[in-house]
């Protein structure tokens, strides 16, 4: 594990930014800090000053950021010098996917991929599950929300935005909810879970407008209809039997038709991002690079 936190201590150094770094890398600012507070607590060296406005290198940090770079440089020589000699992509990718999103956003994705690049094998697992990547033999995981599992690396690839919605049939009937509270008048499509996620009411109008200040509200909901399918819940809405939640992967389309009308729009979750992760090792073989690449020039 000797390389582990190198590449983002030298990101942190170079931009004088923690926030800068895991931009340029792809990457959560927390993930960069621990692995360079990983890599000095490894080292029993401090590298860095840390102030709530500069970060900045210790005499120690100048010293090892010369020498990580040089390494740095000549790793990528490397990668170069060996590309030449595969200069077609090739071999098996074995990954795993939430099962809608996988179905409906990643695997037509990958099927373009295959196009280009057939000499790659790819293995796809869909699951609403929580896969263990390394007992399995997963070379790759794609996860939407909040990461939990501090051993993997993460790149983000996009993000998604839960709707509440309904038919413009359901509301001619039955009005339309202004707030949270009006929710408890109406007939709620439920899936997996009788709870939807909002943002805090509390905030609405206060002065901080970031997604890292923002609360987030879990409303207990309840109605006539609850089923484990994103698709018949869809329908349901279509036929005017209900307000529902999604994501916007099942609703966009018969949003901008008009099919479905948007509700309550100022207390809409923050977007949860959608992440590959991937075994704790920054130099990804060329193939997997490849296929985390294109997914996120083409989800972004």
């Amino acid at each position: 594990m000797r390389w582990d936190g190198i590449s983002e201590f030298v990101y942190v150094a170079e931009y004088e930014s923690f926030t800068r770094a895991a931009k340029e890398l792809g990457i959560s600012t927390a993930q960069v800090s621990r692995q360079v507070n990983a890599l000095e607590k490894r080292l029993n060296i401090k590298l860095l000053y840390r102030t709530t406005r500069k970060v900045s290198l210790t005499e120690e940090g100048r010293v090892f950021y010369q020498h990580c770079r040089g390494v740095l440089d000549g790793l990528d020589a490397a990668e170069q010098a060996v590309s030449r000699f595969q200069s077609t992509p090739q071999g098996r990718i074995k990954l795993t996917a939430p099962m809608t999103y996988g179905e409906q956003q990643l695997l037509p994705l990958i099927n373009d991929f295959m196009v280009q690049y057939s000499n790659i094998e790819v293995t796809a697992f869909l699951s609403n599950q929580m896969i263990d990547l390394i007992d399995g033999g997963y070379d790759l995981a794609i996860r939407i929300g909040k990461l939990s599992d501090s051993t993997m690396m993460a790149k983000k690839l996009s993000h998604r935005t839960n709707f509440v919605c309904a038919a413009p049939s359901y509301l001619d009937t039955y009005g339309t909810p202004h707030s949270l509270n009006d929710l408890s008048h109406h007939n709620c499509l439920l899936g997996t879970r009788d709870y939807w996620y909002f943002r805090d009411a509390d905030q609405i109008d206060s002065d901080q407008k970031t997604n890292n200040s923002v609360k987030e509200k879990n409303l207990r909901v309840s109605g006539n209809i609850q089923y484990n399918n994103g698709h018949s819940l869809v329908d349901a809405a279509l036929k005017g039997l209900g307000v529902v939640q999604l994501p916007d992967y099942y609703v966009q389309k018969y949003l901008e038709s008009g099919e479905l009308i948007s509700l309550l729009d100022d207390y809409r979750e923050p977007e949860e991002s959608i992440w590959a992760i991937y075994p704790h090792n920054r130099h990804l073989s060329p193939k997997i690079r490849l296929l985390v690449d294109y997914l996120a020039e083409r989800l972004a």
